[in-house]
């Protein structure tokens, strides 16, 4: 037991003997952790210059492409009311505003829901501009109004004022209503009271039996 005993002194003192294993480890971590702490410094200085996946810049609004369609939105609609405090809603399978400075709204497959005073009342055209500060419907195609009782009137080329519950157009207009058929230079109609006056080469063709509206 004491010549193992001696055996392991002797491993010791020659471990930690000047110039042995022991010193030669300390001298070269001495060298080396201060050259690694250094390159770890640089390292953490240098890494926020160099290139990363995020990208910034600066735009010109003068110079940058912008999209022709400020607005689009499909299944639109909108609601207001009448002079006379009537709802009245405006619903448009897409509806798109070119630009926030022009009040108009280009709308597709509209339709126009009115409360009139003998009822409800339903106008449908195909496309048209919708005129938000106004509350104009502008159509350039075949406008169809219907009534809850059954009252009919189609005409082209016309504007409806929604507030005001009436139609006018000019540039040469043409429709029917239940009478018959009527075409004029301009017409003005009000379809609270089923009034149409035309102006200006104004024909209107008859249908026997159908004179009265019902």
């Amino acid at each position: 037991m004491s010549q193992q005993a001696d055996q392991i002194r002797n491993r010791r003192r020659a471990f930690a003997y000047p110039g042995g294993r022991l010193d030669k480890a300390v001298k070269l971590l001495a060298v080396l952790l201060p050259a690694l702490v250094g390159a770890i410094a640089a390292v953490m200085l240098i890494a926020p210059l160099g290139p990363r996946g995020e990208v910034s810049f600066l735009l010109d609004r003068n110079k940058v492409d912008t999209a022709a369609e400020r607005l689009r939105v499909d299944d639109a609609m909108y609601r207001g009311r009448d002079n006379a405090g009537r709802p009245f809603s405006v619903t448009a399978g897409n509806a798109v505003q070119r630009s926030a400075s022009v009040p108009v709204v280009q709308l597709s497959d509209l339709t126009a829901r009115m409360l009139l005073s003998g009822g409800p009342a339903v106008l449908t055209a195909p496309a048209g501009r919708f005129h938000t500060n106004e509350q104009q419907l502008a159509v350039d195609g075949t406008v169809r109004f219907a009534t809850a009782d059954g009252y009919r009137m189609s005409v082209r080329n016309v504007s409806v004022d929604l507030p005001a519950r009436t139609v006018t157009g000019s540039g040469g207009v043409e429709g029917t209503v239940p009478a018959g058929t009527f075409s004029a230079n301009t017409i003005r109609a009000d379809l609270d009271e089923r009034i149409v006056a035309l102006q200006g080469n104004a024909r209107l063709r008859m249908v026997p039996g159908l004179m009265r509206a019902p």
